[in-house]
């Protein structure tokens, strides 16, 4: 008799146990499931799972927490890039300094120990200010291609969260993800934006952002760290006096001068056709004073488009375009297929347009450019580059040295 009541006893105790832990698990499902971020978590992982086995991390993934992954989604790839050094221009000075004094003690530190104390060692954080369109951005891609270190180009965005706490954990995390991965380059685009100077208006929040940033960055801990901040801004002075201290490499990219514009057209020209008669690039380089890089760039394309802009008003290519829309057309309007076969009547219906336009060809017939269509306007408003300032009419751009 007590046999049998010691049996029941104990198998009321694991029908209790089993019940109470399918509850749990049931409980946790449904929450789970009712959690608004769960598919952005999951979407996160997937991403940085792919990006750290391209990178040949995939052995770290088993240990990153949830914020982890989550900063993991902004690691850059360099067979994402296709901006190398060789195909900037007129910035070669900075170039050789990145590489020599940044780049190089941060990837290669064996071979900087003889300097004693860390003298040798790389900085911590390197900003590049200057006015807009001068190849900023184009330096930090370039960066990512070249440098061989983990690059991770980090949003604001990405660091805010609407729970409180949430974006603390989030830069812990950004540091936590770069230690792991080392040698690593974190970049801010317009840091400013982000690490402007603390005043008594800023919101808690974004107060305690900056303060767990800076910590991680350059306090107790990180001293050992190979992880360098690398900061793009046209407004240097309204960056914290903290952080700038933090950023002891400071390169000012000034608007390229007549040898440097000489050889951005030179990069940007190499593969279009030229008119040996009519096509002086000595009058491009002096008319274009002024001009950064970014504008540049748009003169180019602009010029670019000057030939073809004629190719198409002309007869032959009215022509061309009126067989290509009705060709166009009479492919879009092929009924009773699946969303597979539209997409591929789609894709060969625009091929059999490009063909058409193109008359067979593999591109334009047009003529070579010349010195005349990069100052054409072609009835376009030009909007001056640079801040604008209404009161005195005039476009300035802050050329002072920062200090």
């Amino acid at each position: 008799m007590r046999e049998m009541i010691t049996r029941k006893m104990v198998t009321d105790v694991a029908a209790m146990i089993a019940g109470q832990i399918a509850c749990y698990y049931a409980f946790k499902y449904v929450l789970a499931s009712m959690d608004p971020n769960r598919q952005k978590r999951l979407d996160a992982k997937k991403t940085s799972d792919e990006k750290l086995s391209k990178l040949g991390k995939r052995s770290i993934t088993e240990g990153m927490n949830e914020y982890e992954e989550q900063i993991a989604t902004e690691l850059i790839l360099p067979s994402q890039i296709e901006v190398d050094f060789d195909s900037i221009g007129g910035l070669e000075p900075i170039i050789s300094s990145l590489q020599e004094s940044v780049i190089a003690p941060l990837c290669y530190p064996e071979l900087f120990n003889g300097g004693g104390n860390g003298l040798l060692g790389a900085p911590k954080g390197v900003l590049l200010y200057g006015p807009p369109g001068t190849g900023k951005t184009m330096l930090a891609k370039a960066l990512a291609k070249e440098s061989g270190a983990t690059f991770i180009n980090m949003h604001v965005s990405t660091m805010t969260n609407k729970w409180f706490g949430e974006s603390n954990k989030l830069v812990a995390a950004l540091f936590s993800l770069a230690r792991k991965l080392q040698p690593a380059i974190v970049f801010i685009d317009e840091i400013d934006s982000f690490m402007r100077e603390r005043s008594g208006g800023d919101h808690e929040v974004t107060g305690m952002m900056k303060a767990e940033f800076m910590t991680l960055w350059d306090g107790l801990t990180s001293s050992t760290d190979r992880i360098m901040v690398l900061g793009a801004t046209n407004r240097p002075n309204d960056i914290d006096a903290a952080i700038l201290r933090r950023m002891p490499k400071r390169y000012a990219v000034h608007l390229p001068d007549a040898a440097q514009r000489e050889k951005i057209l030179k990069i940007m020209l190499k593969d279009s056709q030229l008119d040996p008669k009519k096509f002086k690039l000595a009058d491009i380089v002096r008319r274009s004073n002024g001009l950064s890089g970014s504008d540049l760039k748009e003169l180019c394309r602009n010029a670019a488009m000057i030939p073809v802009r004629e190719y198409l008003r002309s007869k032959e290519g009215i022509e061309s375009l009126k067989q290509a829309r009705s060709q166009n057309l009479s492919g879009g309007a092929t009924p009773g297929t699946e969303a597979g076969a539209e997409g591929g009547a789609a894709n060969a219906s625009a091929s059999t347009s490009a063909s058409a336009v193109l008359g067979g060809r593999k591109s334009l017939m047009t003529r070579p450019l010349r010195t005349e269509d990069f100052f054409r306007t072609d009835a376009e408003v030009h909007i001056p580059m640079g801040s604008y300032n209404s009161q005195t009419k005039k476009v300035q751009v802050d050329s002072e040295p920062l200090d």
